[in-house]
């Protein structure tokens, strides 16, 4: 950009280079905001002479067109955009949601200089209303042939971020003790109800079980058959494997085993299996506490239906000490 002083009658459509304040320390205008005919009225108004200003040069865009631009093609889903003041968008949440993160991609993005992007967490839960990305400028304008790379990047491999929403989640929880069905219900059930409440679920649906493979697989198949977004395998017992009696009664109730062992802890032992599309989450001592473990990282996406992979699983070990 090029930038000049010039006379506040002539700044009509310039682009301010600095923030204005009146003599007492109230901004009167902020650094790259487009002057209109009645900012210059209000200048003249305060007794200002002078203005330092800039003109966009051939190739170049206004930081609020480059950032609404990005802005629309960013992400997808349960979203709407903000436009707030230097150059920036707020994208906001509206309705529940699980934010989901293509980690590679965002990375590519931000190596640019012209445009940068801050996001949610990945699988990170976000209520209505609340923000799930920010896009921010360089100042005052941007590179034409910089903007039009990063849009032809996200037009080719889809946007950054989805916010997928969470509606109307219904998990089912399956109790489990090897000497009494009922143990493991007391033990874990208000833990339970205040894990899912603060993701706007109810447990709708549970059941208690004798820690054996036939029983535990014949309350698995109950629970299937009342169609919940979630199963939830709370047991008072820590598997050693696939092998142990969840593991098998899992197999035995038509699951495929999709991961055990999470690089997580709290909740290296978690178990993730799917019955046709319907997760089922085992982690053994997840539920004795309140205290964000392995299952946190894991509720949202599963109650935003969205189905977590062995490898994602995989990739929570980069953050994944909570405690």
């Amino acid at each position: 950009m090029r930038a000049q002083t010039i006379d506040v009658s002539e700044a009509h459509g310039r682009i301010l280079c600095c923030t204005i304040f009146r003599p007492g320390g109230k901004k009167l205008l902020a650094k790259g905001h487009m002057m209109s005919a009645e900012d210059v009225s209000l200048l003249e108004t305060e007794g200002m002479h002078k203005v330092w200003v800039s003109e966009l040069e051939d190739g170049e865009v206004a930081e609020d067109d480059a950032v609404a631009q990005v802005a629309s093609t960013v992400a997808c889903g349960s979203v709407e955009i903000r436009p707030a003041a230097g150059g920036r968008a707020n994208l906001l949440a509206t309705e529940d949601c699980c934010v989901l993160v293509d980690d590679d991609l965002l990375r590519q993005f931000n190596c640019t200089a012209s445009v940068v992007i801050a996001t949610a967490p990945n699988f990170g839960f976000i209520r209505r209303g609340e923000r799930v990305a920010t896009v921010k400028s360089a100042p005052l304008a941007v590179s034409r042939d910089q903007l039009d790379a990063v849009l032809s990047m996200l037009q080719d491999r889809g946007p950054i971020l989805q916010s997928r929403p969470i509606r109307d989640p219904a998990a089912a929880v399956l109790y489990t003790d090897p000497w009494s069905a009922d143990r493991a219900r007391m033990l874990f059930e208000n833990v339970m109800r205040q894990r899912l409440d603060k993701l706007g679920c109810a447990p709708r649906f549970s059941l208690a079980a004798v820690e054996d493979e036939a029983s535990v697989a014949k309350a698995l198949g109950h629970l299937f058959k009342a169609r919940p977004t979630v199963v939830l395998v709370a047991s008072t017992t820590a598997p050693a494997g696939p092998a142990d009696v969840v593991g098998r009664a899992m197999l035995d109730a038509g699951c495929h085993l999709e991961r055990f062992l999470a690089p997580v802890e709290p909740g290296n032992l978690m178990m993730l299996g799917y019955k046709d599309d319907l997760p089922v989450i085992s982690a053994p001592g997840c539920f004795r506490s309140a205290k964000q473990n392995v299952v946190d990282l894991v509720l949202p996406p599963v109650l935003a239906r969205y189905r977590v992979s062995g490898w994602e699983i995989a990739c929570l070990g980069h953050g994944g000490l909570l405690a």
